[in-house]
């Protein structure tokens, strides 16, 4: 009898619960979850003990679905679940990546397939820095965004999804060593029909596809000249941007799409000459959700899932100020734009605005990323820049890898 595919879910939040309960509901299919925060393992635990968890699904049409299943163990433990597994996948913010790889480094397995899901620009580098003997050897995966909108109602008993994405772009990094299984078949089998999974051609294409300018740039646009003065409610964060806003976002992709062609001119077999810009994935990808596309105001201020969300704010009583140490600055700028001005850095180009907006960010996060113009600031070593894994080349960048001088 065949050995079933055994996943290790990394993380307690929202997301790791959706993944749990959709592998879990596949045949041949073992899930384990590892979360290094004791809580959340023993009241996970517990809940899961008397009852199987309940996934609500809603469709574009509002209908909803339920899924009941649950994973086999919840533990804080790496080494009772990480050895075993066939696919690890995180599902933890970003900025977490970093904790986990730490605690399951000693737990790896040639075979193992690493997933970040999502995983944001340099996380095939911070993989490859973190798993010593075996980062020739073990194979990354990394996708664009969560393929969900979801919210816990009960914590370790239901979740609800309420968006989840057609389709999702994809990267593989493969390692030497062959996974037990299909790394991307396994990993669709497991999510089931949406979102379908594709596999770009080389992962540099997610490190300019993921737009992490987006937020950082919106909350740049709202907060350069604030006043410092609390505010009596939460402003939207999408439906109110201005046109310098969008214009700003237009500027920021263009110079994305400068260094994607600048690796296309001197690595013509990395061809990354067809990203899309700003505006057409916008479009594209919530196709069905956006009322007026003719331009990327329009687009962003009459998508339905961006209806209704507001800047994260900090509350004060009765009065609001905004959260500048929120995910939006502190994942996106140094696991997102930071590495993106380091590649521009390597290839002698200038991105003008997206220094602005990080400079800016960097400024708010009391951190020192660009310093004098180049990405050597003392808080670089907590990005994901190439110049923090010491690589000078292209060659380097494109591979992962350091390679010996």
């Amino acid at each position: 009898m065949a050995k079933p595919l055994k996943i290790c879910v990394c993380g307690g939040g929202k997301s790791a619960h959706v993944m749990a309960i959709m592998a879990a509901s596949k045949p041949d299919v073992e899930v384990n979850v590892l979360t290094l925060y004791k809580d959340e393992a023993d009241k996970w635990s517990k809940a899961i003990s008397k009852d199987e968890m309940v996934l609500i699904l809603k469709d574009e049409d509002g209908k909803t679905s339920e899924v009941k299943a649950k994973p086999s163990v919840v533990s804080k433990d790496p080494k009772s679940i990480v050895p075993e597994s066939d696919l690890l996948i995180f599902t933890v913010a970003a900025n977490t990546h970093e904790e986990y790889l730490k605690a399951i480094s000693g737990h790896l397995h040639k075979k193992i397939v690493v997933v970040g899901l999502p995983g944001l620009p340099g996380f095939e580098y911070l993989c490859k820095s973190s798993f010593g003997e075996l980062s020739e050897q073990i194979t990354v995966m990394s996708f664009e965004i969560s393929p969900w909108v979801c919210e816990i109602i009960e914590y370790g008993k239901k979740v609800e999804v309420t968006r989840t994405a057609k389709s999702l772009n994809g990267s593989i990094l493969r390692g030497k060593a062959i996974p037990r299984k299909p790394a991307l078949m396994s990993l669709q089998m497991t999510l089931g029909f949406d979102p379908a999974l594709k596999q770009v051609k080389h992962f540099a294409e997610l490190l300019f596809t993921s737009y992490t300018f987006f937020n950082p740039v919106i909350m740049y646009g709202k907060w350069k000249d604030w006043d410092g003065k609390a505010l009596d409610c939460e402003p939207l964060m999408y439906e109110d941007i201005t046109e310098e806003t969008a214009k700003l976002l237009e500027s920021c992709s263009k110079e994305y799409q400068d260094v994607a062609h600048a690796i296309s001119a001197k690595k013509p077999e990395v061809d990354l000459t067809e990203i899309p810009d700003i505006f057409n994935w916008v479009v594209e990808f919530y196709k069905k959700e956006i009322e007026d596309g003719t331009s990327l105001l329009k687009a962003i201020q009459t998508n339905k899932v961006y209806k209704g969300v507001k800047h994260i704010m900090k509350k004060n009583k009765r009065t609001f100020t905004p959260d500048f140490e929120c995910r939006y600055l502190a994942e996106d700028i140094p696991m997102g734009m930071v590495v993106v001005r380091g590649i521009a850095e390597t290839l002698e180009l200038p991105t003008p605005t997206c220094d602005t907006v990080i400079q800016w960010g960097q400024e708010k996060l009391k951190k020192k990323y660009l310093v004098d113009g180049k990405v050597a600031g003392s808080d670089v070593k907590e990005t994901r820049a190439p110049q923090r894994f010491g690589f000078t080349t292209l060659e380097e960048i494109l591979s992962g890898q350091k390679t010996d001088s």
